[in-house]
């Protein structure tokens, strides 16, 4: 019974350090950075041609893969056979997850048939439930169901408010800090919090490929005349970044329960 409450007093000030951490980051970059507003240049990117009457054909079709592994991945994902999924917190993350991969398979193709403003929404929104289910997911499987479930439907409803404040104020720092916090807080709980299952290296080859996606886009012209014009960097970004549920998908099916065991030392991911 000690143990009992004792356990349940761990978990809430787990939740309380969280959330106060992520508060704390959120006011410390929204008072240190000036605000960052949408400009024509983020809409012109190096690959601009146009085959067959499509507008930036290859930046359109290369969100193709994002329909095929996003759709596959929930269909698995909720057929609940072929991934080990033991916890019904986790298959609520992780179907939210394939079902934002779909949409930006179809936001990012439609904002890059006519970049704009008006339509980088489309884009942004699905990404950023991607992350905000993905992240979820990481706590559930290392924390526990109830706060990764609390912080499923909290960053959910961040995600849209980051959305609605980017397109009343054309600011994109909020937007920004969902791509930024996941980046950094997933390799963290994955070296400090133990999984109960095997294969969760994925985890960091996910974010390393993550990362490798990020540098293709901020290389967008450089890769574009270093390979002779065949493929833009951010081309190879949509690729890159399709590899990402490919990779978790991976894990998914091939991962298992650990087996702890007595007088085994645990063993850290």
């Amino acid at each position: 019974m000690v143990w009992l409450m004792n356990h349940q007093l761990g978990t809430r000030c787990i939740r309380t350090r969280i959330w106060a951490g992520a508060f704390l980051l959120w006011l410390f970059f929204m008072v240190v950075t000036p605000k960052i507003s949408h400009s024509p240049k983020h809409h012109l990117f190096a690959d601009m041609r146009n085959f067959l009457g499509v507008p930036n054909t290859l930046n359109v079709i290369t969100n193709f893969p994002f329909l095929v592994v996003g759709v596959l991945g929930f269909v698995l994902c909720v057929q609940g056979e072929f991934f080990h999924i033991s916890l019904r917190g986790e298959v609520w993350g992780w179907a939210l997850f394939y079902a934002g991969i779909v949409g930006v398979a179809f936001g990012s193709a439609y904002y890059h048939l006519k970049p704009s403003n008006d339509r980088v929404m489309w884009d942004t929104l699905p990404m950023m439930i991607a992350y905000s289910s993905l992240f979820s997911s990481c706590i559930t499987e290392r924390v526990g169901e109830k706060i990764g479930l609390t912080c499923l439907f909290a960053l959910l409803f961040a995600a849209f408010l980051s959305s609605a404040y980017e397109r009343t104020y054309n600011d994109l720092r909020l937007c920004m800090m969902f791509q930024l916090i996941p980046l950094i807080a997933i390799p963290a709980i994955v070296f400090v919090y133990r999984s109960k299952y095997t294969h969760s290296r994925y985890w960091l080859w996910a974010t390393c490929v993550y990362l490798l996606s990020k540098f293709e886009a901020v290389a967008d012209k450089k890769i574009y005349h270093a390979n002779h014009y065949f493929i833009s960097g951010h081309s190879l970004e949509h690729l890159c970044l399709a590899l990402v549920p490919i990779l978790f998908s991976l894990m998914l099916i091939y991962r298992s329960n650990k087996i702890q065991r007595l007088g085994e030392p645990r063993e850290r991911p």
